[in-house]
């Protein structure tokens, strides 16, 4: 999400000065408002429209694009404290033609948080079926995709779920278990050891550490003005508590190697894409699921990052749509420039 908002600014800088300043104050002021509306402006550019749904006392949000056809729909899962709006750099790349739904997960944006919740990723897994129940969308197998922490639930969703999915995509997913920690992990271990869960440097409190975060989850090395940085974590810490739990949660034993644990149960065809200079979750973990998975098919994206879906969304979008192609005959009429 974060990346997304500050290729916002960069776009803005294209126009003239008086707009800039006029936007640039808005953003100070009122940077949680400005947002949304930088969302809902691309929601409603590229077609997508948002839909609430109920599971007895618990609400789904979620956007769509296009209806149920001979193409399989694809479902799309974001990561950890992201929004279902994160997909939309990658659905602006998409045919028009295929029937797209991006859902809020547990806890995040307009999907209802409660404090009663199961947060593991199984407690996802199970949140994100009674999603698909309500929407009948497994009245056809769907093709499902998921980046990171999203991919850790994607992954055991295909593997508890098997008649739904007709196809998986995984996007750096978390949830397995590597024979060496990286330096992102080492550190999270000593933050755990020495109980300062203040300190998850996934979830900034200050702009010194926003910045640190995009600089950690991105190759691409942003300089972000001081007051954009401020703005962006003011739009955080009120969900930085909730963010706080549901990290501690899906690091826990329960539910840390889920997708590792189930890996091998995933039966559908899978395809896998993972950016080289990945910081947080090691490009590695690609192999480690090509081994495990048969039908599986593998990507991975020169100078890129955590965050695939910001950094390279019309090159993801490509490898969905002409994976999508090569599983399920389809015809690729929408060529992407």
């Amino acid at each position: 999400m974060d990346l997304d908002v500050v290729n916002m600014f960069v776009i803005a800088g294209g126009t003239l000065a008086i707009p800039i300043l006029a936007f640039v104050a808005s953003f100070l002021l009122w940077p949680s408002a400005l947002i949304r509306i930088y969302y809902w402006y691309w929601r409603r550019t590229l077609g997508m429209q948002v839909r609430y749904v109920r599971h007895e006392d618990y609400q789904f949000c979620y956007s769509f694009r296009g209806r149920p056809g001979h193409r399989p729909s694809i479902l799309m899962l974001h990561g950890f404290s992201a929004h279902k709006d994160m997909w939309l750099s990658v659905v602006k790349f998409l045919p028009k033609n295929l029937h797209l739904v991006c859902v809020d997960m547990p806890g995040h944006e307009g999907t209802t948080r409660s404090s009663l919740d199961d947060l593991s990723i199984d407690g996802q897994v199970k949140r994100v079926h009674q999603f698909v129940e309500r929407l009948k969308l497994n009245k056809k197998p769907f093709h499902l995709i998921g980046t990171s922490m999203g991919g850790h639930v994607a992954g055991v969703y295909a593997a508890y779920y098997p008649s739904d999915v007709c196809s998986l995509c995984l996007v750096c997913p978390a949830g397995l278990q590597y024979s060496t920690d990286n330096q992102f992990v080492q550190r999270l271990k000593e933050l755990q050891d020495s109980a300062a869960i203040q300190k998850i440097p996934l979830i900034p409190s200050t702009p010194e550490e926003m910045s640190e975060m995009l600089q950690l989850c991105s190759y691409v090395r942003f300089k972000v003005p001081q007051q954009i940085l401020q703005g962006l974590v003011d739009v955080r810490i009120p969900h930085n508590s909730f963010y706080r739990k549901l990290f501690l949660e899906i690091v826990s034993e329960k539910s840390r190697y889920s997708l590792h644990q189930n890996m091998d149960k995933i039966k559908v065809p899978t395809q896998i894409i993972w950016g080289k200079q990945d910081q947080v979750l090691d490009v590695s973990g690609a192999e480690i699921l090509a081994k495990s998975i048969a039908n599986c098919q593998v990507e991975l994206l020169e100078n890129c990052g955590h965050s695939v879906v910001m950094e390279r969304p019309r090159k993801t979008a490509k490898l969905i749509v002409d994976f999508l192609a090569s599983v399920h005959n389809t015809d690729n009429d929408k060529k992407l420039n």
